[in-house]
């Protein structure tokens, strides 16, 4: 997605946030200014504040944005895109209320929804509009795996994969057949990446209470998946097992840990990595649920306009 494209999204999230009475967006300053340009000649009731903050163009810029945030006193946070974005962000606070929007390359995790109704809805959900059951109601804390090494604590949103003969940082996509095991919290068939391995052979969505293990091997059922977009592989799948949340499996090394895609930590020969799936993520919200909510609170008719912090990251 180009720079200009997601410059029109923060643009049209603004514009309903500010529409339904958010008081603050925060963002921060970063090398392609998205969404300062986005902003910068908006007549926004709402104020803006821009964060400088030390920019190392990795995963560590979004945790670093979140954690400000936090400091700054938000609690509502929206992204803009894929499963390794909204990673790092749950890496680093995963008590907040969440909003993604899908802009990334594997988008399993992040919604596919209009801008323009997300800033709505998170203006409502910021502003506390809607009392806190009813925020529940409409949110579910989403499931993370949490993967647990002899030298690092790591999470994922979709997918932890145990890759052989590959490296840590390598950027291309999976080849399939280097993909030895993985564990799903998502395993949905019109998704991309390693979600549709599960989710062809028995579907696991975000409100299901279990986690799908996967093991691949040489025998077993042949499937062709989309293994990033446009791109196709052949793997064989040798069992499936239903996991129940805080059931723990383990990943044997040698071998590479890729979690959400991301190429983060090797195993040697021999060592262990705890795998387990938990329903303690952040609340994500429903978005239309949120908007008929709050017709049925009567808060769509004038506008609202209690104090509330909203991010863009």
């Amino acid at each position: 997605m180009t720079h200009e494209a997601k410059r029109d999204m923060v643009a049209r999230l603004a514009a309903g946030a500010d529409a339904l009475g958010v008081d603050e967006i925060l963002i921060v300053r970063e090398p392609f200014s998205i969404a300062e340009k986005a902003l910068q000649h908006m007549k926004l009731k709402a104020k803006v504040r821009v964060l400088d903050l030390p920019v190392t163009n990795s995963a560590k810029d979004s945790e670093n944005a979140v954690n400000a945030f936090i400091d700054l006193g938000c609690r509502t946070i929206v992204s803009l895109g894929g499963d390794g974005t909204n990673r790092a962000i749950v890496r680093s606070q995963p008590n907040i209320n969440l909003l993604p929007i899908s802009t990334g390359t594997n988008n399993v995790f992040p919604m596919m929804v209009e801008p323009t109704l997300v800033g709505m809805a998170a203006s409502l959900v910021a502003s506390e509009s809607l009392d806190e059951l009813t925020r529940h109601a409409l949110s579910r804390k989403v499931k993370v795996i949490r993967v647990t090494g002899q030298n690092f604590n790591d999470l994922a949103l979709v997918d932890a994969v145990l890759l052989r003969d590959d490296h840590v940082g390598n950027l291309l996509p999976f080849a399939a057949e280097k993909i030895m095991q993985l564990v799903l919290a998502r395993a949905e068939p019109d998704g991309i990446g390693m979600s549709p391995i599960g989710g062809y052979l028995d579907p696991v969505f975000c409100e299901d209470d279990f986690a799908l293990s996967i093991k691949l091997g040489r025998e077993g059922r042949s499937l062709k998946v989309p293994l990033s977009p446009g791109l196709f592989g052949d793997v064989t799948v040798e069992g499936t097992t239903r996991l129940e949340l805080n059931q723990s499996l383990d990943f044997l090394g040698p071998g590479v840990i890729a979690l959400d895609g991301d190429r983060d930590h090797r195993l040697s020969s021999g060592e262990h990595a705890q795998i387990k799936v938990c329903r303690d993520g952040p609340r994500v919200f429903d978005v239309a649920a949120v908007m008929r909510a709050a017709v049925q609170a009567g808060l769509l008719v004038g506008r609202v306009r209690d104090m509330s912090t909203l991010a863009f990251q």
